[in-house]
């Protein structure tokens, strides 16, 4: 158990920074998830509108430092061929 005041305050730090994170990937995942259970049942309007919704989490999370960058822009190029694959 840590000692001095600062390291208390860190441990503090960390563990909310780590909730937020997680709840922010977990939010982002099932958003995904949700899109592409969409594109394989072949519904074209919903799949849209889950589109516009992981895009949003994704850069969200890029923001945020939970995801890199070039992690969510691979990922949001790959959901939206699947999308228009629909069309």
């Amino acid at each position: 158990m840590a000692n001095h005041l600062q390291t208390k305050k860190r441990i503090r730090q960390t563990e909310k920074r780590n909730e937020r994170n997680n709840a922010l990937r977990s939010w982002t995942r099932k958003s995904i998830i949700k899109l592409r259970s969409a594109i394989s049942a072949g519904e074209l309007s919903q799949a849209e509108e889950l589109l516009k919704v992981a895009v949003k989490n994704l850069d969200k999370s890029v923001t945020k430092n939970v995801i890199k960058k070039q992690t969510a822009s691979r990922t949001i190029s790959r959901l939206t061929i699947a999308v228009n694959k629909l069309r």
